[in-house]
């Protein structure tokens, strides 16, 4: 575990912006830049920003390595399951991968009755809806239950910054996002990974509730999964310890509370109208300790200190020479 003090030094050692000139063709996503090269391989840059509300809210020390080594090790430990799009990591912050043609439907899998947004089954659940994504759920749960099966919640891919829409199986194939084969074998990847990182988590002390996860296909038609994979932003996961008790007591299970910065903008302003307020030192850091808690846990590794002595882009810029 890093203390708090030894953190505490890297306040303002940060990768806020990864825009490195000598890269062809760049896109900057929410979280991650960019690069695509000539030969088919594209260069992913984990920064550090955290988004939420639509906007850029901070610049958090460290988390696009916590990011980036959270998804090696998953990468890594699920390479016979599924294939992956990873070349190479020739920084701590940087993954080089083929580039893929993402596939226009999200997949997210599901093992308990949780979520917040307008399409998790939670919501649409309390909604009075008991027909959710070609599925079934019976009357009578309760928030945060474990579902009487491990499901699968596709949904729209919005590409153009729209909203995801509910998909069932027989929408995908009848409306040809996916043909009827890619379905199949979509789905039983998904199933596959989430089984495996669901054991491996609880060996941790953790329970993997659902994950998001994003497919693609290289020129050959390959299926892979590509972005990341069972990483802090991409899962939710509670601690197995309390969520029994927690749950009886119709309390929120304990998780990995990265939303302090959600949290703590929302108490001060309406994010979706008013200026930030610059979001104190204290917050950043703790929000930082929580990401590299989360990279502990989850891999059973100790998280890697980088070197203070060179900026962050000054340090992937010298990784990535060999692509210039």
């Amino acid at each position: 575990m890093v203390d708090k003090a030894a953190l505490g030094a890297y306040a303002g050692y940060v990768l806020e912006d990864a825009t490195i000139p000598e890269l062809p063709n760049h896109y900057r996503g929410k979280v991650r830049d960019n690069y695509d090269l000539p030969d088919g391989r594209r260069i992913i840059i984990a920064s550090d920003r955290i988004s939420a509300f639509d906007r850029n809210l901070a610049a958090i020390p460290l988390k696009g390595q916590v990011l980036t080594q959270t998804a090696k090790f998953w990468f890594e430990a699920t390479a016979e399951i599924c294939p992956n799009h990873v070349i190479e990591y020739p920084d701590p912050n940087v993954l080089v991968g083929r580039r893929l043609t993402i596939l226009p439907v999200e997949i997210v899998v599901r093992d308990y009755l949780a979520g917040t947004t307008g399409t998790s089954i939670l919501s649409l659940y309390k909604a009075g809806q008991r027909e959710m994504y070609g599925i079934h759920l019976p009357d009578g749960m309760r928030d945060n239950e474990k579902l009487p099966q491990t499901i699968i919640t596709p949904t729209t891919k919005a590409f153009d910054g729209g909203h995801d829409e509910p998909l069932t199986a027989q929408e995908i194939v009848g409306r040809a996002l996916l043909t009827a084969e890619q379905w199949k074998t979509v789905s039983d990847y998904a199933l596959a990974l989430f089984a495996k990182g669901r054991d491996m988590a609880r060996e941790r002390g953790l329970i993997l509730v659902d994950t998001k996860y994003e497919f693609g296909v290289d020129e050959s038609g390959t299926i892979m999964i590509a972005d990341e994979i069972h990483t802090p932003d991409s899962s939710r996961y509670w601690f197995l310890d309390s969520y029994q008790s927690r749950f009886e007591a119709g309390e929120r299970p304990e998780s990995f509370d990265k939303d302090f910065i959600r949290t703590w903008v929302i108490a001060r302003c309406d994010p979706y109208k008013d200026e930030t307020p610059e979001i104190p030192q204290d917050v950043v850091l703790e929000t930082s300790r929580v990401y590299i808690d989360a990279f502990e846990r989850i891999t059973g590794q100790t998280f890697a200190l980088p070197p203070r002595d060179v900026p962050v882009l000054e340090r992937v810029r010298k990784n990535l020479k060999a692509y210039f």
